[in-house]
């Protein structure tokens, strides 16, 4: 069995192997990238702004129906609900989510958070 310097030696011998296929491995990578870019006509631009020349960008595939990405995709976009409460300084709250600080701070003091209701 080998002693710990020369497993620490090996360690370093074949990050730095690594290293090297890497750097060889990211020109060759890029290079293909490139051809393909100018290939099709694409730009830096077009990479950057999430849409091809297709029209709408494609949605990005999800790990799966249980993982986290899964789940964070079928979550719906959040929607305007109107405020149900305003503020003696003109804030307001949709009476969803916490309980802002204001309305906490006023509830705290005696008053009653229907006082704050809006009348429809």
């Amino acid at each position: 069995m080998s002693n710990l310097i020369d497993i620490q030696s090996q360690i370093q011998k074949l990050q730095k192997q690594a290293g090297e296929i890497k750097a060889r491995e990211f020109d060759k990578t890029v290079q293909e990238i490139l051809g393909k870019m100018q290939a099709f006509g694409i730009t830096v631009k077009d990479l950057q702004g999430g849409k091809g020349r297709g029209g709408k960008a494609k949605p990005a595939k999800t790990a799966g129906k249980t993982g986290r990405a899964g789940a964070a995709a079928k979550k719906k976009a959040k929607s305007v609900v109107a405020p149900k409460f305003r503020g003696p300084n003109g804030e307001t709250w949709s009476g969803r989510g916490l309980t802002p600080r204001w309305l906490s701070t006023l509830v705290a003091q005696g008053r009653k958070k229907e006082d704050f209701a809006i009348k429809a």
